[in-house]
């Protein structure tokens, strides 16, 4: 073990941290790697704001510049930073969990020991305690002899070089384009003596690892070529099995949020920290985390939208991949979860005027209120009156779910039409939508600024539809540039949008020789 570990001092012992507002959601402090930026968690920030979670992270020290801004870095400079954000944000959480990926998941444990964590979980992803995997050269072990030569540390350069930790062919193209281009998403190499300070801070972080004392998920990729799963077993071992557990993953390298594990990887993740997830079914959707008071005031706010026929703003009301199902085989029916539940919306109220009336009084089990309930519609020549159920299903303020029992499908199968026949080509569409977006990302000359906003514009709306919210001001050139191109597609049909994005796709790709 380095000498270097013995002289640091862990920090006094924390302030009793103050109470969250009211109604607070749960937080998830993330760490980034080294080199890295927050992409190195793959869409985990996303995921995780769609479950009600608000998401923390920071850019380490020497990060998001240049490599060479790595030079005199210490590990306590990254220590007291990821501090510094843990303690600003604790207390905004009746629960905060803390992650970190490869050097973040290295300094998520050390914040966690040295701040004695005990109001939420630590999730590491990778975490290098022994650089020992099956890409590191047989003689990673003499480092320290180089650290010994004045100088060598601060001039040599430690490349990121070719699986750069995926194995997902497709992907790892992707990634050698970006740094082809030059693209400052991850540095293409660091300076040996960064090296150095993340030796120092696996040393660090194994003499103090047994005092880490809350729920710590551990996952770890059989084949990484950084680290072995020696870490995994170490991490788990030392810390204990009644608080750690680890999951092993079997066709990744290193970087396990974006690899060919990824869905696997944010599914245990989820599980972990007790992640709000669409389907009023699931054991989570039935905690709450919320008082009775709370649920009551939901449950109306949530009506009050039905009463008015507001669908959209339901949307406001819950999580991003809010679901509402729809009974029976009509124009209407379906689960319509995300992205989709603005389209259901849109057919729903075209030239329905469809609200709910007469509620009954609800019944809750945990999370879940149960609501009779009428659904009315009227369009010319007919008028619908459909009694049932409406099921609610919350978590931490938020809506997950919302489904529609009713008692006489038929009735609303008769009023709303058979469903439209799928267009021809449909399915294709998407793939070929989703393929071109793919394809835009391994451009090897960067598109002029014009061409960049037409990409960002048709792929919005083909993704999401006209663009909402205030266009931003005349200083922020950049999104109000991204704004105006956008709104300039106002009225653009999904598939259009799609139509024009694959088209201009593929000739920039024609073109890129």
């Amino acid at each position: 073990m380095s000498d270097d570990a013995a002289v640091v001092e862990a920090p006094a012992a924390p302030a009793v941290p103050a109470a969250p507002a009211e109604g607070a959601p749960d937080g998830v402090f993330l760490v980034h790697g080294l080199g890295g930026t927050q992409y190195d968690l793959g869409s985990m920030h996303k995921r995780l704001k769609n479950a009600g979670f608000v998401t923390h992270s920071l850019t380490l020290p020497g990060h998001g510049t240049r490599p060479e801004d790595l030079n005199g870095v210490t590990a306590e400079d990254w220590i007291d930073a990821v501090v510094a954000k843990y303690r600003e944000v604790r207390d905004q959480h009746p629960r905060l969990h803390v992650m970190g990926m490869c050097m973040g998941a290295l300094l998520a444990a050390v914040v966690a020991q040295r701040e004695r964590h005990a109001k939420g979980n630590l999730v590491m992803l990778a975490p290098p305690i022994f650089i020992d995997g099956w890409a590191t050269p047989w003689y990673r072990g003499l480092r320290p002899l180089l650290y010994l030569i004045p100088g060598l540390g601060r001039t040599m350069k430690i490349e990121e070089e070719d699986p750069f930790g995926i194995k997902n062919e497709q992907l790892r193209a992707i990634v050698k384009a970006k740094f082809e281009r030059g693209e400052n998403f991850h540095y293409r190499w660091v300076p040996a003596e960064c090296i150095r300070q993340v030796d120092r801070l696996r040393a660090i972080l194994m003499k103090g690892v047994k005092d880490v004392r809350c729920q710590t998920l551990v996952i770890h990729a059989r084949e990484d070529e950084l680290t072995s799963i020696r870490s995994a077993n170490f991490l788990v071992e030392t810390i204990g099995g009644a608080r750690a557990r680890m999951v092993i993953v079997e066709n990744s390298y290193h970087m396990i949020c974006v690899d060919n594990d990824r869905e696997i990887v944010a599914k245990n993740v989820l599980e972990f920290v007790g992640a709000a997830l669409p389907g009023a079914t699931s054991a989570l959707a039935n905690d709450p985390r919320m008082s009775r008071e709370a649920l009551d005031a939901a449950v109306g706010a949530a009506l009050d939208k039905l009463a008015a026929g507001d669908f959209q703003g339901l949307r406001e009301l819950g999580i991003p991949d809010l679901a509402w199902v729809q009974p029976g085989v009509n124009k209407v029916s379906g689960a319509h979860t995300g992205k989709t539940f603005a389209a259901f919306a849109s057919r729903i109220t075209q030239g329905h005027a469809p609200r709910f009336t007469a509620f009954g009084t609800p019944v809750f089990n945990r999370g879940v209120a149960l609501v009779p309930a009428t659904l009315v519609a009227a369009r010319e020549g007919a008028a619908l009156e459909s009694q049932g159920a409406l099921l609610l299903a919350y978590h931490g303020g938020k809506l997950l779910e919302a489904r529609w029992f009713a008692d006489e499908v038929e009735r609303e199968d008769t009023f709303f039409g058979e469903p439209e026949p799928e267009a021809p080509g449909a399915a294709s569409l998407d793939t070929a939508f989703d393929e071109a977006a793919a394809a835009s990302k391994t451009l090897r000359k960067a598109p002029d600024n014009d061409t960049l906003l037409a990409l960002y514009s048709l792929y919005k709306q083909a993704s999401v539809g006209d663009v909402a919210g205030e266009r931003p001001g005349a200083l922020d050139m950049v999104n109000r540039a991204k704004f105006d191109a956008w709104s300039g597609r106002k009225g653009t049909s999904r598939e259009d949008a799609m139509k024009a994005y694959i088209e201009l796709v593929t000739k920039l790709k024609q073109d890129d020789v």
